[in-house]
């Protein structure tokens, strides 16, 4: 019996070693790379400026709110939703490179992979939503909400991005090559905008409004625009009303169907 549990107990101690292994690597990856991190971040640079400065000023979202107020916290948001696709790519490249076989013939955990992109994409994230939100105090954009609803708001945007990594995992191994990786955009581009990133479902047609409030990114930019000190900008239906619980649901059930399957399609490259 006892010998069993050693067992277990060093499985998991090299399960662990082993993710802390690829974050390690990932990590000096973006040290020996830091244009990667300008890459990632040069869309939603580019969509804070051209939707704050050149659209901003004739855009009314209703309830008097300022423009730069209300479309902050949803380009927080939308930096985390696209993510999954560098994941997707990362992935995709690795593959093709043959760096995922190398690991696969390693005496390692086999969940050490994906555990690691996982946790390395998330510590990538934070560095992503700390850069966008010295963008936005630049431009002038400030939390109403309390130091403790503000944390709680980047938790969540970060929540998000922890579960959108495994669909990029998976996809990413799924998908044939690099550039069927970089086609993915098609995916990404109406997830992140056909929601209330930029402008209420509310003000949309109704058939395209109910789509957008029933976006995983538009129950998380609602709940941290609430937490943020904007709940006028919630609007009456069931899933924006309780936006806060669902910026939980949503992730949540992403994660317990994309983990396992991304699990599952790193264990059976190969057969």
């Amino acid at each position: 019996m006892s010998t069993a549990i050693e067992g277990n107990e060093r499985r998991l101690y090299w399960a662990f070693a082993d993710c802390g292994t690829i974050v390690r690597r990932e990590l000096g990856h973006l040290v020996k790379q830091p244009s990667l991190i300008a890459w990632q971040l040069g869309f939603p640079i580019v969509s804070v400026l051209l939707y704050v400065y050149v659209f901003g000023s004739a855009m009314d979202v209703g309830g008097g709110q300022d423009y730069t107020t209300f479309v902050m916290p949803g380009m927080f948001a939308m930096t985390m939703a696209f993510g999954f696709m560098n994941t997707a790519v990362a992935v995709t490249v690795e593959k093709d490179r043959g760096v995922i076989d190398r690991f696969r013939s390693m005496p390692m955990a086999r969940s050490a992979v994906v555990a690691g992109r996982g946790v390395a994409d998330v510590l990538h994230a934070g560095i992503d939503l700390a850069v966008m939100a010295l963008i936005a105090l630049a431009i002038g954009w400030r939390s109403d909400g309390t130091l403790v609803e503000t944390v709680y708001a980047f938790l969540l945007l970060l929540l998000l991005r922890f579960a959108l990594i495994w669909i990029g995992v998976y996809l990413g191994l799924l998908v044939p090559n690099q550039e069927a990786a970089g086609n993915l955009f098609a995916v990404a581009f109406p997830f992140g905008m056909i929601s209330s990133v930029f402008t209420p479902p509310s003000l949309m047609p109704d058939w395209l409004g109910a789509i957008a409030m029933w976006n995983p990114v538009s129950s998380t930019a609602t709940a941290v625009r609430e937490l943020f000190g904007l709940p006028s900008t919630t609007g009456d239906s069931w899933v924006e009303q309780h936006a806060l619980l669902m910026s939980l649901v949503w992730p949540l059930a992403i994660t317990a169907v994309f983990l396992p399957l991304a699990v599952r399609r790193y264990q059976a490259l190969g057969r």
